[in-house]
């Protein structure tokens, strides 16, 4: 491999080429010590660098890919592709405004419409939805012969309650290539019934030549969806089963860990733990944090929360993760360290220092002054002791669906990795099982650090639950809180339709119809299964 050098003189770097070798057999972690073996003996090459910036970015190592690049760029590496790199390292560690700049310039400076693609995907996590989809529309437009630019065009939409827009733009991805897994899937995410029967012959015959999982599973997702509908359950189930097993196979997801930090965090936070947190707030606002597995109401209550007057809701933003990702990347190159360890031995400055942080990017979600936001990403469950160390004034609300009922509908959602305990049903059911867990340990420790809501009574009778969660928040009762369907704003979840009508069961006891088949389900949650009833109710014919 050719580099060129800062007086312009090209030099040949055999183990430059090597390293790509390695890598594109597969070997990351050999070429990225080819890399390091060549810039041993050539300190500071900015193509080495370059390099062994994007060998870690591949590796997850985002925090390293970010400090190599931006050395080899410092050092002369220029390349539009060592910036694109850049970009994604930004992006991958959330840190969107940063990212939606360089994508911004990168495709002034380019016409590849997949740059353009990435700076409206970042606009949109940003939540400023309409100059993405202005972006979108665009690229639709001059290229509508790429399904992947419909899909996210659709999701958009949906995301804006544009409902039969999200549907036509779906359709469009699923008629310019009938095996692309995840147009079919954005149809199914549909609250309302949108399969056709000659849309199940399509997904069927795409299921024969996809040989992809990224394309297989979401199709199975999607005919289970379609076969639900037509309340042929059995049918369903097994598509259920097989878009599941493709997942988990792919992820290798382990239960034990979470369960080994659960524990971890049951020796560590104790009494005197709790007692020793900073209580100095970062800043003015309070950040109000929805706490729950995913499909457990949180947007419900989001919305409702979010239709007081002194509350803004801002979605589910991916910071605090972030955060601590890479505080442990940095952690760990040290030597080992579990998350409890780090938390514990956060010094005060640095756990400020991360609340800045993430107040500053949260910030960027804001559309109004009001002091109370809320932040209802859900796996921030796992994260409360780290949040309520870096924010001394966080609030938390934790909603809690019966077990039965949510553990089954993560098992029907085409989630992402964020969510890979939900693939495998004995995953899920240990996942809810650590989770009541956790949250029973800190009512002991720290009552009233979380406020918990039952999803099942809040349906039945909204004021009876939302007035104590706004004492817990030191707020009054809004009657605007019961007329929550009609708050105008952009929703990104699976439940986006749900929370645009007024209260309803439609989500009470999904699984029943599936009952005999959850049996590893039942099982993995014990005696919480028995909210719902643990007989083996057989599956409608």
């Amino acid at each position: 491999m050719n580099a060129t050098n800062a007086r312009g003189t090209v030099t040949t770097y055999p183990a430059l080429t090597q390293a790509d070798e390695l890598a594109t057999a597969g070997k990351l972690d050999a070429a990225a010590q080819r890399i390091i073996e060549h810039l041993r003996r050539h300190p500071d090459e900015p193509q080495g660098l370059a390099k062994l910036g994007e060998f870690a970015m591949l590796l997850g190592g985002l925090v390293q890919a970010e400090q190599f690049l931006r050395r080899a760029i410092l050092r002369g590496a220029n390349q539009f592709e060592v910036r694109r790199n850049l970009a994604s390292v930004l992006n991958q560690q959330e840190r969107l405004d940063e990212a939606r700049a360089m994508f911004e310039a990168l495709a002034r400076e380019d016409e590849d419409p997949t740059i353009s693609a990435l700076h409206g995907l970042t606009l949109d996590k940003l939540g400023r939805n309409d100059e993405a989809r202005a972006i979108l529309e665009t690229l639709v437009t001059l290229y509508p012969d790429r399904p992947h630019f419909w899909i996210s065009y659709g999701h958009n939409l949906r995301a804006a309650g544009r409902v039969d827009d999200a549907i036509a733009a779906y359709r469009n991805a699923a008629e310019i290539d009938y095996e692309c897994g995840e147009a079919w899937w954005g149809l199914a995410s549909i609250k309302s019934r949108v399969f056709t029967d000659a849309d199940i012959e399509m997904m069927q015959k795409g299921l024969k030549v996809a040989i992809d999982e990224r394309n297989s599973s979401p199709l199975h997702f999607a005919l289970a969806r379609a076969f639900h509908d037509r309340k042929r359950y059995a049918e369903a189930f097994e598509h259920y089963r097989e878009a599941n097993r493709q997942r988990a196979e792919s992820i290798g997801y382990d239960a034990k860990e979470l369960t080994e930090e659960i524990a971890e965090l049951e020796r560590v936070v104790t009494r005197d733990f709790i007692a020793a947190l900073p209580d100095a707030p970062a800043g003015d606002s309070v950040p109000v944090f929805i706490v729950s597995l995913p499909r457990s109401g949180s947007t419900l209550l989001e919305q409702m929360l979010g239709s007081h007057a002194d509350i803004e809701p801002v979605g589910e933003l991916p910071y605090a993760p972030a955060i601590l990702r890479s505080v442990m990347e940095m952690a760990t190159r040290r030597g080992p360290v579990t998350v409890p360890q780090l938390i514990a031995g956060l010094h005060p400055d640095q756990a400020a220092a991360m609340g800045e942080d993430y107040l500053r990017r949260a910030a960027f979600h804001r559309k109004s002054g009001k002091r109370y936001f809320i932040d209802k990403l859900p796996h921030n469950w796992s994260n409360i002791m780290f949040l309520r160390k870096i924010l001394p004034q966080a609030k938390f609300l934790d909603i809690r669906r019966p077990a039965m009922d949510c553990c089954f509908s993560n098992f029907t959602q085409s989630f992402s990795r964020a969510h890979a305990s939900s693939f495998a049903l004995r995953d899920i059911g240990q996942c809810y099982v650590d989770y009541v867990r956790l949250m029973t340990h800190l009512g002991r420790v720290a009552p009233g650090l979380v406020h918990h809501i039952d999803y099942a009574a809040l349906v039945a009778d909204p004021e009876a639950q939302l007035r104590p969660a706004l004492a817990h928040l030191g707020l009054e009762w809004d009657p605007a809180i019961l007329e929550f369907h009609k708050l105008d704003r952009v929703v990104r979840t699976p439940s986006s339709e749900q929370v645009r009508r007024p209260l309803n069961r439609d989500g009470m006891e999904v699984w029943r119809p599936y009952a005999e088949w959850l049996g590893p389900l039942r099982d993995a949650l014990g005696d919480l299964a028995e909210q719902e009833g643990r007989r083996k109710t057989p599956a409608p014919s």
